[in-house]
């Protein structure tokens, strides 16, 4: 049951990411491709990867990762930025403008979160916190690279706020 229950929820949030995906298509708001979208979602969840990281994690080779990350600096969704102790390499930080595109789908997850608080005790959600915290970081081993490169060059897309109800939530940056 709990296994179900966790994949519908799962299930449920990327398709609600596969909607604002598909969504920019239909309007021709889109100028990433689907492929791109995924890369791009990669390097979000990285923070500020190096192309070398990128590609280890997403098991691409680093030339096939260089043209994905060059199409996306074209099309103005990453930026690379030259390390201060390393100058002949490169962290990837998204633009303003794929966050404005990703904030849609992280609005929802915001969404889902404030639903939650209503919904439950606070003794509740704080255990689900907890328990989210353990999987993430003790339980999802074969993702420790991911929780390795973030580090300093994490990318924070919002700040934590408090809400008036005493909740937390994410303001977005």
């Amino acid at each position: 049951m709990l296994e179900e229950v966790f994949q519908d929820v799962y299930t449920k949030f990327k398709l609600h990411f596969y909607q604002n995906v598909f969504q920019r298509f239909a309007t021709r708001e889109a100028t990433l491709t689907t492929v791109e979208s995924f890369c791009m979602e990669g390097i979000m969840a990285m923070g500020e990867p190096t192309i070398a990281e990128f590609s280890r994690m997403m098991g691409i080779s680093t030339p096939n990762a260089a043209y994905k990350i060059g199409s996306l600096v074209k099309k103005g969704y990453v930026e690379k930025i030259q390390s201060t102790t390393d100058r002949r390499e490169y962290f990837l930080r998204p633009t303003q403008k794929y966050i404005d595109y990703y904030s849609i789908s992280y609005s929802y997850l915001h969404t889902v979160i404030e639903r939650v608080r209503k919904r439950f005790p606070a003794e509740d959600c704080d255990k689900m916190e907890q328990m989210l915290s353990v999987i993430s970081t003790e339980l999802m081993p074969e993702l420790d690279m991911l929780a390795n490169s973030l580090g300093e060059n994490a990318f924070v897309i919002g700040e934590v706020i408090e809400s008036e109800d005493g909740g937390k939530g994410v303001k977005l940056a």
